[in-house]
């Protein structure tokens, strides 16, 4: 289905871009949320990625998985944000919040992976990338080499070098 989608939206085919991006705008939004931490900026992240999408569907050779290029355009974009954040002074690490109605054990539970999460996001690029595409969206290392466009062996080194930088940092 999704790849008849494509060839549908590479010709040009309004109805199913707007199809294909309904389908993996979860995906987009997600995979910002996790790299960046912060709702707000996902929500910008993803659109742009839409934008992006749009402006990126006629060079879709599909060599890889649509799901691969997807992930290449967003992690893309969240760097390009990264970068401009740091341009402008902000922070780009926020904790997770926690809402007061929580109960404390949650809260506990929430401090903790917040804290791991935005460690995380402090890593190396590509160490980060390669923990988030592996823990955070339950890649195989093969999967997120392919999205990275590194080997399947440079995944697994950056995974756990990550490993090592995260025992200091935490």
């Amino acid at each position: 289905m999704t790849q008849a989608l494509v060839v549908r939206a590479r010709n040009g085919d309004a109805q199913a871009f707007g199809e294909l991006l309904e389908d993996h705008f979860e995906l987009i939004f997600r995979t910002a949320w996790k790299w960046c931490g912060n709702r707000h900026d996902a929500e910008d992240i993803a659109q742009e990625v839409c934008v992006k999408l749009g402006q990126a569907i006629g060079g879709f050779d599909g060599r890889s998985a649509f799901s691969s290029w997807i992930y290449r355009i967003t992690l893309n974009a969240v760097r390009d944000w990264q970068r401009a954040g740091r341009r402008r002074g902000r922070h780009a690490d926020r904790y997770a919040e926690i809402a007061p109605d929580e109960h404390p054990a949650d809260q506990e539970d929430a401090a903790t992976s917040g804290q791991l999460w935005a460690a995380v996001r402090r890593l190396p690029e590509k160490q980060r990338d390669a923990v988030l595409l592996v823990y955070a969206e339950e890649l195989s290392h093969a999967a997120a080499a392919d999205i990275m466009g590194i080997k399947e062996a440079t995944v697994s080194f950056h995974v756990h070098e990550a490993r090592k930088t995260l025992r200091g940092l935490l």
